[in-house]
């Protein structure tokens, strides 16, 4: 979005000047005079931005999270039930919303909106902060004149989606924490431990085992390339994340997603359940179902899924049934399938989209339940191999001093 320098006179003939945002003049003027005011001149100008303020509103961008747009929808679905005018209702949320970038996302809407655009158009321009399934759902609400009803599906949509990300994530925090405690211990180990000990075996002069010479060759080359080793790090993290930020570096990373012992299941059911919920509610909206069925694949989050789940618009439009695409994707258990079959069958297929979603659901919990029983025995195997290493490599030499003072 430009800048426009703009001089413009009110009703009563008074001279103001100031600077306002939009695409091109005509719609700087079109603003303008939607405010009561007469443009004079209007001349594109440069704003100097601080680079303070840059990082500021990427720090808002990072903190926008699902909880700011679950209460967003929340609030424009009670105000526009209501009956509070739209332009309004935008206004007062965006001074009373804490987030940064929503707050300036609601202002350039509101702008928009003032220039003719409808809100659906509005949002579009916001792709960072609204999805495309967000803003097909509000263009659905405004052409059937239920926008209320379009943000309360939303609300309800996205609080589910919070649900299972967070049951996702408390069930991820034990595993990461001690993972996390292993890779602390070992550095430390590295850098203070094992050198200790070496000043000792010196001073021996006697033969160490194998594993205590691996020990210290580790702890030597740690301590001696510790900076290259940072760096090393950082670069191949850099690599991975703009491979990974490729298209076929995100398709075949979250392929790899999918077939990771334990937690690929997990992955995939998250990624069926989201399809499910959002599809439905497409559906249930009135979205098209060839446009819907594109619409979710690229918003489920995975690529690799979402390629597969495209596929089945091209069945479909060659006349293919939904259920026969969704039995070729190889994706869905038979018992989805069947729901699916029986939506088809009853016409009713947004509804059984949501049972879809529930079964999924389910799943998510039984398997999150087992996800501690099944991975405690890994890390127990982790730590006890670091553990047998430490004690191989430091108490058997000691072991052998002892017996040759002895």
């Amino acid at each position: 979005m430009a800048h426009f320098k703009y001089k413009t006179r009110n009703p009563s003939g008074q001279l103001l000047e100031g600077v306002i945002d939009a695409d091109t003049p005509q719609i700087a003027a079109q603003m303008l005079a939607n405010r009561g005011l007469i443009p004079i001149s209007i001349q594109p100008t440069l704003i100097n931005t601080d680079v303070m303020e840059q990082f500021y509103r990427w720090q808002a961008l990072r903190s926008l999270n699902l909880t700011d747009l679950i209460l967003f929808s929340r609030q424009m679905y009670s105000l526009t039930k209501a009956g509070v005018p739209l332009i309004r209702s935008l206004r007062s949320l965006s001074e009373s919303t804490r987030n940064k970038a929503l707050t300036e996302a609601l202002k350039n809407i509101l702008k928009r909106l003032e220039s003719g655009s409808s809100l659906s158009q509005a949002m579009m321009q916001q792709g960072k902060i609204f999805s495309p399934l967000y803003v097909s759902i509000i263009n659905v609400g405004e052409t059937t004149g239920g926008l209320d009803q379009a943000f309360a599906q939303l609300a309800y949509y996205l609080e589910r989606e919070k649900e299972t990300q967070s049951r996702i994530k408390s069930a991820f925090r034990y595993p990461s924490m001690v993972l996390s405690a292993i890779g602390i211990a070992l550095m430390m180990v590295n850098i203070y431990v094992i050198p200790s000990f070496k000043s000792v075996f010196e001073k021996a002069h006697s033969d160490l085992p194998w594993q205590t010479e691996l020990l210290i060759t580790i702890s030597d080359y740690s301590v001696a390339y510790w900076p290259h080793i940072g760096v090393g790090l950082i670069g191949l993290f850099w690599l991975v994340t703009s491979f990974i930020n490729t298209p076929s570096g995100r398709l075949l990373w979250d392929r790899m997603l999918l077939r990771i012992p334990i937690i690929g299941s997990i992955v995939e059911r998250a990624t069926m359940e989201r399809f499910s919920r959002s599809f439905a509610m497409i559906l249930h909206s009135g979205v098209p179902l060839i446009q819907g069925i594109m619409m979710v694949s690229d918003a489920i989050g995975n690529t690799y899924v979402g390629s597969k789940l495209a596929k089945m618009r091209i069945g479909i439009e060659k006349g293919d049934s939904i259920s026969r695409m969704a039995r070729s994707t190889q994706l869905f258990p038979s018992l989805v399938l069947q729901m699916i079959m029986v939506g088809e069958e009853t016409g009713n297929i947004s509804d059984m989209l949501v049972e879809v979603a529930d079964f999924y659901e389910l799943e998510i919990d039984a398997e999150l339940k087992n996800l501690a029983t099944s991975i405690e025995p890994i890390l127990i195997v982790i730590i006890g191999m670091m553990v047998l290493v430490l004690a191989l490599g430091i108490f058997l030499p000691m072991w052998n001093l002892s017996s040759a003072m002895h």
